[in-house]
């Protein structure tokens, strides 16, 4: 239900420094200017909908995003959906199921240290993986070196 083009459009999240979320979203192209939109999500089947408790604003007080703490990934989709209200007309909510996994952005490995001898020539370079909330198999991180200097 609701009127088209007034549901929220570009909705997007991601996951950073292992248990903070920033979700943003842009107002429908229809939507009146006095459309508040809410978001809500369910993180695992057990719990509740839980809606936003810190909302991004822009200069009109409109939502245009949400910022979570305390993130962890529990079952392999996270349900979000936002509707709206507004005084004008009936606004037509959005919902999206993600997996939060793909969205999160790994911190970079940690304690890196390159020992390097000239005889035999070559360096040992080692690190300790990325923090994350969710990855039970260490095996399953591939890295990357890119090495500037020789």
């Amino acid at each position: 239900s609701g009127m088209p083009g007034t549901a929220i459009r570009n909705f997007s999240c991601v996951i950073y420094n292992v248990s903070l979320m920033n979700c943003t979203w842009s107002a429908g192209r229809d939507a009146p200017g006095d459309t508040q939109y809410f978001l809500y999500w369910k993180n695992s089947r057990e719990e509740e909908e839980t809606q936003c408790e810190l909302y991004v604003k822009d200069e009109n007080g409109r939502h245009k995003g949400c910022q979570f703490q305390n993130v962890t990934i529990k079952d392999t989709t996270t349900y979000f959906m936002v509707n709206g209200s507004s005084k004008v007309s009936l606004i037509r909510f959005y919902d999206e199921y993600i997996r939060l996994y793909k969205i999160e952005r790994l911190t970079a490995p940690l304690n890196i240290t390159a020992n390097c001898t000239s005889e035999p020539r070559g360096c040992i370079i080692e690190w300790q993986e990325p923090l994350t909330s969710h990855v039970e198999n260490k095996d399953c991180f591939q890295y990357e070196i890119n090495i500037k200097n020789k």
